[in-house]
Formats: C-alpha cells, structure tokens, sequence
C-alpha cells in the first residue's frame, strides 16, 4: 500500500475513533470513580472502617497484580477477549453493587462492607484488563486516540462529581434522600457499562483507520490484534504476510523496553505515589470542618476531577506539550512539594486555599500523565508499542498502590484512628 493510498485511509473514521476512545475511557473508570464520589454515603454507612481508604486499598492490589500477569503474558492474549471481559466484569460488579444495596436495604453491618469490599476487589481486576489493554491498543494507533482515552477516564470523575453534587442538592430534603442518589449513580453507571461493552465490540473494530492500525500491528508481528482483525472482517494472514515469524524474534523484549523507558515509567510512579497519597482519603478524612459542611469534600473531589480533565487536552496544544524526558522528571519531582502545602493548609489554612490546592493536583496529574502515555510509544514498532504501553500502566498502577498505601500515614496522630 503506497502512502497516498495510506494517507486518506488513516483519516477516515479518525474523528468518530476519538469519540468512540472518550467513551471507553469514560467506562474503564466510571464505576470505580462512583465508588469514590459516594464516599460520604459509605462513611454514613461504615463510620469506622476508613471506607475511602480501605476500598481503594482493596481495589489496588487486585489491579496492580492482574496487570503484572497481564504485562508478562501481553504478547500471547487477545486484546480484544481481554477488553470485553474487562468491560462485562466492570457491568456485572456495578449491578451486583446496586442489587447489595437493595437486598441489604441499605443497612451498614461487617457483612455489608465486606460485600462490598469483594465487588471492589472484581473493579481492580475489570481495571488492570480494560486499562492496560486499551493503552496497549492505541499506543501503536494515533497520540490523540491515547489522549482522548486518557481525557475520557478524567471525564468519569467530572460525570460522577456533577451528578454526586446534583443528587445531593435534588434529595437532601427528602427522606433517605443520600440513599436515592447513590442509586441513580449506581444505575447510570451501569448503563455506561453495558455501552461501552457494545461500542468495542461491535463499532470500534469496524472504523476504517482502526482496521489500518492494527493490519499494520499485525504486519509488524503482532498477534494480539487477530480477533479484532477477524470482526472487521480482515484475514490475518493476509495482514500478516510471511515475515511473521522473523518479526516477533526481532522485537524487544519486556526487560529491554522497560529499561530504555524507565524514566517514563518513573515518572509515572511517583505521579501517581504523590497524588493517591492525598486523594480521596486525605481529603475525605483529613481536612477538618470548614463553612461548606457536608459539601466539603464533595467540592474538594469535583474540584481535583474537574482540573484533571482539563489538564489532559493541554497537550494538543504543541506549544504547551511538555516533551523533554528531563523536563517531565523535574515536573514530577516538583510536585511532592504538595506534601508540606497540603499538611500546613489542612492545619492552618481555609477552604479557599484548600480548594485551590487540590485544583493544582488534578491539573498536574492529568497534564503530565497525557505528555508520558503519548510520547513514550513513538520509535517503537506495533507490537513494542503495544506492550510498553502495558509496562507503562503496570508502573502507573504500582504507583497507586504505593500512594494509597502511603495515604494511611496521615492518620498518625490522628485520634480517631
């Protein structure tokens, strides 16, 4: 195929992939997002077991070492197999939380929480098949499908903060109103769910410039892309051609990848060790009582979900897009400055700085986590490409997980713990 022909086949259907990639994005974090927005409803429910804290340290390690038994095994699965398991996992769970709250009528008790600690555990899970093999996906695709994935999963903190805030103004007066609201989050979340299981499987694969990325991944050698290939109607072998073979042998492997980016995948760590640090349990739990009252936390949340989203289209502006490898080290370290801002604001400052504060977390997280997931892949051929992605959302979750492990340290001194 000569570029001319090329050219006009990589724009069509880009525009509608951008789209489709927002909504994916919008899906893979949307049901554990809700769990985070409904967290004063579970503090009502559990006001003794750190709901905020112990549900995301949950969620973590079931993500973090499915990923890793994902990265390791990335050459062998099937990513379309692998992205709809985790999309049905993620429907089944958000129903199976609504269904416990119905069948339990609300009620806290042990049982409940540890319920509701297992369907979490089922996010974590959904999260390390649907996260790690859709930026693996689009990483040998166009920057702007990453970005727009990556703008889509802020985009589940924005939707859930916006409808957390409205419910709560909608049912506050009315009796078990906290109760409703989580309902009709828990239930749109679901909805979401279901739409992202249709849109991958049956409209994604059938874009024109879809199909031309990953026949070209399949030319390369990979073989992750053989059952999308084969829903679009495209033979494998003919996209495959006869150097096959040769052209799995010549690919780096994981080891060689990991150490020729393991700044990115630094990065990526500490971005995420210094964020999950503070957000959601330092904010639910360590930032006192201020004039919003019970609004609190759930602006401090819609606040850093809101900037965050934001922060991840600065980068198509070329002008603002943070390229250097040096730069971004410098950038990450920088922001654990944060750790001393936000101790001496919770302890002397108002909610005012508190917000802006937390606006300055979520601008920076998604900014710097868009300009590492769309510069690292470039250089490499599909197949790299696709599993340095995989690497790349190992370290980002490996992150979390320390952050939200290192979280609990802000409750040293804490009477209540």
């Amino acid at each position: 195929m000569s570029d001319a022909t090329e050219a006009p086949l990589r724009l069509d259907g880009k525009y509608g992939a951008i789209v489709v990639c927002w909504i994916l994005g919008l899906g893979a974090l949307v049901s554990w997002n809700s769990m985070l927005t409904i967290g004063d409803y579970y503090y009502k429910l559990f006001p003794h077991y750190h709901p905020a804290r112990v549900l995301t340290l949950v969620y973590q390690p079931f993500a973090l070492v499915t990923m890793a038994i994902l990265a390791h095994f990335e050459s062998r699965i099937d990513t379309r197999r692998r992205n709809l398991t985790g999309f049905i996992l993620f429907f089944l769970s958000t129903l199976a939380l609504l269904v416990l709250d119905l069948a339990t009528s609300g009620k806290g008790g042990i049982g409940n929480y540890i319920g509701i600690c297992i369907i979490v555990a089922a996010f974590g899970v959904a999260d390390a098949h649907v996260e790690g093999g859709l930026v693996g996906d689009l990483s040998f695709m166009s920057p702007e499908f990453i970005q727009s994935f990556l703008a889509g999963m802020a985009a589940s903190g924005v939707l859930t903060s916006a409808l957390r805030l409205i419910s709560k103004a909608a049912f506050e007066n009315s009796n078990n109103g906290l109760r409703k609201g989580v309902m009709l989050f828990l239930a749109i979340s679901t909805l979401f769910e279901f739409v992202c299981i249709f849109l991958y499987a049956f409209f994604f694969p059938r874009l024109p410039i879809v199909k031309y990325y990953r026949a070209k991944a399949a030319s390369e050698g990979s073989k992750t892309v053989s059952s999308d290939l084969a829903a679009a109607g495209i033979p494998t072998e003919a996209s495959q051609g006869g150097e096959d073979g040769d052209k799995l042998q010549q690919r780096l492997s994981n080891k060689q990848l990991f150490f020729q980016n393991i700044d990115y995948a630094l990065d990526l760590i500490l971005i995420y060790v210094l964020t999950l640090s503070i957000f959601p349990g330092f904010l639910y739990e360590n930032t006192g009582s201020h004039q919003l009252g019970s609004w609190y936390a759930l602006v401090l949340i819609a606040m850093y979900n809101t900037c965050d989203f934001i922060s991840r289209y600065i980068p198509l502006i070329k002008s603002l897009k943070l390229k250097s490898r040096r730069g971004l080290m410098l950038a990450t370290m920088s922001r654990f400055l944060f750790i001393p801002a936000f101790y001496f604001t919770a302890k002397y400052g108002d909610q005012g700085w508190m917000i802006m504060l937390t606006s300055l977390l979520g601008l920076t997280n998604g900014y710097l986590t868009v300009c590492i997931l769309t510069e690292a892949p470039k250089g490499y051929k599909g197949p790299e490409q696709n599993a340095l992605g995989n690497l790349l959302v190992l370290c980002l979750l490996g992150g979390i997980f320390s952050g939200v492990a290192l979280g609990w340290l802000w409750l040293i001194g804490n009477e209540q713990f």
